[in-house]
């Protein structure tokens, strides 16, 4: 392209891009993503509790919305993941809450049986209950059974596996109380 003449390198890309706009799979794709946007974040956010003056960013990842509950003035960030359990394994966020973007919150694990091919496995659902004023931050993976406790802050890109004490400072894979906040 850049050995053709000005005015053939411009009438090439405005062809291109001509092309691209008409192109049918784009529409198609388009169809794909609105169902997608359906079924993981519309249909579920209508089946969750939450309190007055909580906000989901609009690209939260919810599964089992009616297993899910969140208390007043909460905030929960661009590409979280909220995935209850399938039967009985709730999320239960208390008041005042915050969870930076990219975190993954799930009531649902996979167990580990020798043969059993792991999407054949059993899910073990086990509640995840945050207590209030708790800041989350990006990109920490919080497992099935976790309790953490009032007034707790966990550190960005922490995995959670086991619950923490109320105003327990946490980091690390897997995460760990780091100190207590004062």
């Amino acid at each position: 392209m850049d050995n053709l003449p000005p005015n053939k390198s411009k009438l090439k890309r405005l062809v291109d891009a001509l092309l691209s706009i008409l192109d049918p799979r784009n529409y198609l794709h388009a169809f794909r993503l609105i169902h997608f946007y359906g079924y993981s974040h519309v249909q579920p956010k209508r089946k969750i509790e939450s309190g007055p003056g909580t906000l989901l960013s609009p690209n939260v990842s919810l599964r089992n919305g009616s297993n899910i509950k969140i208390g007043k003035d909460c905030h929960i960030g661009e590409r979280v993941c909220l995935w209850a359990g399938d039967s009985h394994g709730k999320i239960i966020i208390g008041n005042n809450v915050s969870i930076a973007p990219g975190s993954f919150i799930t009531a649902s694990d996979y167990q580990f049986r020798k043969g059993i091919k792991f999407r054949e496995q059993p899910k073990k659902d086990m509640d995840v209950i945050l207590g209030d004023d708790i800041w989350i931050g990006t990109g920490v993976t919080i497992t099935a059974g976790v309790e953490i406790g009032t007034g707790c802050i966990v550190a960005a890109g922490a995995v959670v596996t086991r619950s923490l004490p109320q105003n327990s400072i946490a980091g690390g894979v897997p995460a760990r109380v780091i100190k207590e906040r004062v």
